[in-house]
């Protein structure tokens, strides 16, 4: 085994390891009482906007059944609502309220300040390498 890419695994590991609990920290911060699933339907909707249940489920490989209950728990929680599609009146489409706008930039504020504070001390010249070699690598294996 190559010894660089040995550490480039270890070093892949220690990101995805911190970067789940940060999106476990900023779930939290979007809404306590949901599950961390909840807050990646949420920032979906904040990214593309109103969808049908369905995509959002499929966009995200979750379960259609459990992006549903977790939907309806947002929509009790004033975080989503449902409204007909404008195109097809049968069609349900989902969407942030205000507060659940509000609470997904909250969340969102939280992830970038803590980026922040971990490069704050960079100089710009690491942090342009550090994002153009992680684009590079995250595009390698795309088709």
């Amino acid at each position: 085994m190559n010894p660089a890419t040995e550490r480039l695994g270890f070093e892949i590991n220690a990101l995805l390891s911190a970067s789940r609990a940060l999106t476990e920290r900023s779930a939290a911060a979007f809404h306590q009482e949901l599950r961390p699933a909840a807050f990646h339907i949420a920032r979906w909707l904040y990214a593309y906007g109103p969808a049908k249940p369905s995509a959002v489920a499929e966009a995200l490989a979750m379960d259609r059944s459990s992006t549903s209950a977790l939907l309806k728990r947002m929509a009790s929680l004033d975080l989503t609502k449902s409204s007909r599609a404008p195109e097809d009146g049968r069609s349900v489409l989902v969407s942030l309220t205000p507060s659940g706008r509000t609470q997904v930039e909250r969340a969102l504020a939280l992830r970038q300040d803590e980026l922040e504070q971990r490069v704050e001390d960079w100089p710009a010249s690491d942090l342009d390498a550090l994002v153009s070699l992680l684009h590079r690598f995250n595009r390698s294996q795309q088709p």
